[in-house]
């Protein structure tokens, strides 16, 4: 990817092999609908939702595309997550596998509940 200041998602986007754009966009579009209220941003380079803070970032990488939705949301999934490489932060989605769909929107929406609960 270069190394320009990003501005928006679809910049980022555009830096991707048509293959992973495909991902991203459809990765995009997953979490706009389960959180029609949150905004786009770039932080940490990468393609974030705000909602009350920081939602959810997601980035393409050579063999997968990354999911960020923090901490918790890892953890409250941990038994869906079996089969993919997690950490404290992040979630290995593989190029070679579909995506989630439905794991993705449970997530999504975990921390969309998450973060409009810290307004209170």
């Amino acid at each position: 990817m270069e190394s320009k200041k990003l501005e928006n998602i679809d910049q980022y986007i555009e830096n991707f092999p048509k293959e992973i754009r495909r991902r991203l966009q459809q990765f995009r579009k997953i979490i706009r609908e389960e959180a029609p209220l949150a905004t786009e941003t770039i932080s940490y380079r990468m393609p974030t939702f705000k909602l009350n803070g920081n939602l959810v970032h997601f980035a393409g990488h050579k063999k997968h595309i990354g999911f960020y939705p923090a901490p918790s949301g890892i953890q409250a999934f941990a038994g869906e997550l079996k089969g993919y490489k997690t950490s404290k932060g992040a979630i290995q989605f593989p190029l070679d596998q579909p995506l989630p769909e439905k794991l993705i929107r449970e997530i999504v929406r975990y921390r969309v509940v998450e973060n409009l609960a810290k307004i209170s």
